[in-house]
């Protein structure tokens, strides 16, 4: 890599800052044609940095060098002003603490005990809301119905007491609209003194607020109650620092229980409303997808021990996510003076990886446009570059509940493959929003009938 990186400068990334905050893999996606795969530039044309879609940097920031990079400001005080200091957005001493004391919460037998509770929320969900989505004889919008569907599994998987309906439907409109406006503060930065004079802080604090305090109501109402369930926030009450014996307060449980929340639903449902759009576009492949359910299961319910079985589901789901990566961006702030071959990174210095670029940068992935999940066998997988595919992240920071996010992924395709046919609808082309996470803009349109 060349010491004196192509550079971008602040007037060329304020031009280009509206087009930026309205679609910014379009314009980053730009950059990268014409300046290669590092580069200097300005991010929303304020915060100085170094983009990159080199996996051997993404995995010298993320991984060998990660005690050298934090998580940056934009995410541990913007994102941490709403959402808390969870795991998501905490960072230092107090993370590396807590991702210790819940780790355990997603081990086998945890994630085990949950399968029963997925598979009855998605039969419930499917029975009461997505047949009857269909009656209408319309197209059918995957991208709300599948993000209704995964807030509703980690609500019961973190609740195994029953939420009530108003509850849910205000803290799943709550987390989309703090998101959205986190996000603008992201990619206009110089807009913040104008959002805090019309009020907008405030107004989505107080959203943030009505969040917190539902989940508050539940977890005293389980400590007030004495029962035990067997689900997350369980594990959450249960949990013990080594060194005090003591466990966490209501703030840090409301705090870990909402990054559960935000984080859980969000990237789980945009994983799914995607693949749904590349399924109903390749027939052939969920004509397979069935074909392997039927081997394995033989029209049995799907099981935490029948799921490693399911390799072809996997490698569906793998290439979905590569193509449509969940979290399709990330940064990190170096905090002590570093280098990589060759280049100085001194402290102070932000490095972007740039997940969606890597994902599809040629050179790493053959027909990087491709829908091909083939290219995920376990012998192909070998052939990779092993920071070139970063759907939860990489490094010490890799998302905690990946496995639980992949499970219910497959139980949600198996489950809808057998009971349904998606098929593109005409004229339907989703567009890609890329917020916190990345969304389809305007919905995923499908055309849906029973089998």
């Amino acid at each position: 890599m060349d010491k004196a990186l192509p550079f971008i400068p602040r007037w060329k990334s304020l031009r280009n800052s509206l087009r930026f905050s309205y679609n910014p893999i379009a314009a980053l996606d730009q950059y990268v044609a014409e300046y290669g795969h590092t580069f200097r530039f300005y991010l929303g044309g304020m915060v100085p940095g170094i983009l990159t879609t080199d996996p051997g940097l993404a995995r010298h920031v993320l991984q060998k060098e990660h005690r050298k990079w934090r998580k940056s400001p934009i995410q541990t005080e913007r994102m941490g002003h709403f959402l808390g200091n969870g795991l998501l957005t905490s960072d230092g001493d107090y993370w590396l603490r807590q991702r210790r004391l819940i780790q355990p919460g997603f081990h086998r037998n945890r994630l085990a005990a949950l399968t029963a509770v997925m598979n009855r929320e998605i039969d419930d969900f499917l029975d009461r809301r997505f047949e009857p989505a269909l009656s209408a004889g319309q197209p059918v919008d995957m991208a709300p119905l599948m993000m209704e569907l995964a807030f509703r599994v980690v609500a019961k998987s973190l609740f195994t007491t029953d939420l009530r309906e108003e509850d849910l439907s205000l803290m799943g409109d709550a987390v989309s609209a703090v998101q959205a406006f986190i996000a603008r503060t992201f990619r206009q930065p110089y807009l913040i003194p104008w959002f805090r004079f019309r009020g907008l802080y405030r107004e989505h604090e107080g959203l943030a607020d009505n969040f917190d305090g539902i989940i508050l109501n539940y977890i005293q109402a389980r400590r007030q109650s004495g029962e035990r369930q067997d689900d997350l926030l369980q594990m959450l009450l249960d949990a013990r620092y080594e060194d005090t014996g003591q466990g966490m307060t209501d703030r840090q449980l409301v705090e870990e229980s909402a990054i559960l929340f935000a984080a859980g639903h969000e990237t789980t449902a945009n994983a799914l409303s995607w693949a749904w759009h590349l399924l109903s576009n390749h027939p052939e492949t969920a004509d397979r997808l069935r074909r392997e359910h039927q081997a394995v299961l033989g029209g049995r319910e799907p099981g935490f021990e029948t799921l490693p079985q399911l390799q072809y589901t996997q490698q569906v789901i793998d290439e979905a996510m590569r193509l449509y990566p969940p979290a399709w961006i990330t940064d990190r702030l170096c905090v002590e003076d570093d280098e990589y071959e060759g280049l100085p990174l001194p402290g102070g210095s932000r490095v972007v990886v740039y997940i969606w670029g890597i994902h599809r940068r040629a050179g790493l992935w053959e027909a990087p446009e491709a829908f091909r999940p083939e290219r995920f066998g376990r012998e192909q997988k070998k052939e990779y570059h092993p920071f070139a595919y970063l759907p939860f992240g990489g490094g010490p920071r890799l998302c905690i509940g990946n496995n639980f996010a992949l499970m219910e992924m497959q139980l949600v395709l198996v489950k809808m493959l057998q009971r349904f046919v998606v098929e593109p609808a005409p004229g339907c082309e989703p567009e890609l929003q890329p917020l916190i996470t990345l969304r389809p803009r305007n919905g995923v349109k499908v055309s849906v009938r029973k089998r």
